[in-house]
């Protein structure tokens, strides 16, 4: 299993970052082809000081093969689009493989 991750530096505006997220941005995610969980993660605190990051979002796939497949389709071009307009300056992503015991 493979993972996408997209991690999120705190928005000048959180109410409206959050408002976004959950009304637009995460339906179009939904919709990706292949997509077997979508996990998010609001960030609450840090050790030490205040955290520079408020969300963590990790999409599951069954293969690296699965996954790009899903970015390159119409819903995932969707979810990307919306995403460089809403947070592309906040955003980070990352793939991952999943080590299962």
């Amino acid at each position: 299993m493979v993972k996408l991750i997209a991690l999120y530096r705190t928005p000048d505006d959180p109410d409206s970052f959050s408002t976004h997220y959950s009304d637009i941005h995460t339906p179009l995610v939904k919709k990706m082809p292949g997509l077997r969980k979508l996990e998010v993660a609001r960030i609450t605190g840090a050790p030490i000081g205040e955290p520079k990051h408020s969300l963590i979002a990790e999409m599951y796939f069954d293969s690296d093969e699965a996954m790009q497949r899903a970015l390159a389709s119409p819903e995932g071009k969707a979810a990307a689009r919306d995403l460089m307009e809403f947070a592309g300056n906040l955003v980070s992503m990352f793939f991952a493989i999943v080590e299962e015991d």
